[in-house]
């Protein structure tokens, strides 16, 4: 579908769950390059109710929502999402899409064979990668250089008392799904490719400890869990090497103010036709990989691998 000039680019928005209201709806609403044209949910009664204060209509099917958008924007469960946004990519639809942006690593690559075939812009909401603190951090550990090491941990209760404690899919897949793809990716960002699962063990509380192995011969640890009664929760990252150590600062903007951010960069893809971004879908598989690897070799006890990604073992 071709983009209409200088006009808004007409954003439709699949699912009306917490992170739909909460982040999704609001920030499309109130970027100035974007509007919101229609929501399209299992619940009808819940897509209207989203709809309604930005002026949105209902899609009855998601073919209808399709027929009013020039991109498409998930906020659903990883299985629900992969599948619909093959259709949109097929049908010209760029893409918003949320992390993992599948069930499976063979899923997430038809997903990206899709997307290439048609040549349409995608994004992976990765919130901490459009922070400015996270970006001038980045800049600085690339400037540097020498790194040999790193460690992320990423700790909450999101799973214990929020709004995404009720979500089956969270509660299937733990931390690694949910707040992984963030900490492999902001690893894999800071320290090069993550080539290798080197351990991985998951205890309880949903307590995950991963070390990885980067192509540039530099170790990483993380950690995670979402049923810690942690208040408020910790994000954190840190490299260290020949220039000592360097701490990823706390997030000051909101993730509406980072969602902003990746609004501004996905219009421009769209106007420019650039196909690219260091958050596209090509992203996506490769953290898809990783977390598949992981969920695939962690078992009752302590694990060592092989450095292959994306294989189950045995």
């Amino acid at each position: 579908m071709a983009e209409r000039g200088d006009a808004p680019l007409r954003v439709g928005l699949v699912g009306a769950g917490p992170w739909a209201r909460a982040l999704h709806a609001p920030s499309i609403n109130a970027h100035p390059r974007t509007k919101l044209a229609a929501v399209w949910a299992r619940r009808e009664n819940a897509a209207a109710a989203l709809a309604a204060p930005y002026g949105a209509t209902v899609a009855r099917s998601f073919k209808e929502l399709m027929s009013t958008a020039d991109a498409i924007s998930f906020a659903v469960p990883p299985a629900v999402q992969a599948p619909l946004a093959i259709h949109a990519a097929q049908a010209g639809r760029h893409l918003i899409l949320e992390k993992p942006i599948a069930a499976t690593a063979e899923e997430a690559e038809r997903l990206v064979a899709a997307a290439d075939e048609a040549a349409v812009a995608t994004v992976v909401v990765l919130t901490r990668r459009f922070a400015t603190s996270t970006i001038e951090w980045l800049d600085e550990v690339h400037r540097l250089g020498g790194w040999t090491g790193g460690t992320a941990r990423w700790l909450s209760n999101a799973l214990l008392d929020s709004p995404y404690a009720a979500s089956p899919w969270r509660h299937e897949g733990g931390a690694l799904a949910d707040v992984g793809p963030h900490v492999l990716d902001l690893l894999d960002a800071a320290l090069g490719e993550i080539t290798g699962v080197l351990a991985a063990y998951r205890g309880e509380p949903d307590l995950w400890q991963i070390v990885l192995g980067h192509a540039n011969g530099a170790i990483s640890t993380a950690c995670m869990s979402m049923r810690l009664p942690v208040r408020p929760g910790i994000s954190e990252a840190s490299v260290f090497g020949t220039h000592g150590y360097l701490e990823l600062p706390q997030r000051a903007e909101s993730a509406q103010d980072c969602f902003h951010r990746l609004l501004d960069d996905f219009v421009t893809m769209v106007h420019n036709g650039q196909t690219e971004h260091r958050c596209d879908v090509s992203r996506g598989l490769h953290i898809q990989r990783l977390v598949q690897t992981i969920g695939y070799l962690v078992g009752p006890g302590h694990i060592r691998l092989s450095p292959e990604l994306g294989r189950q073992p045995g």
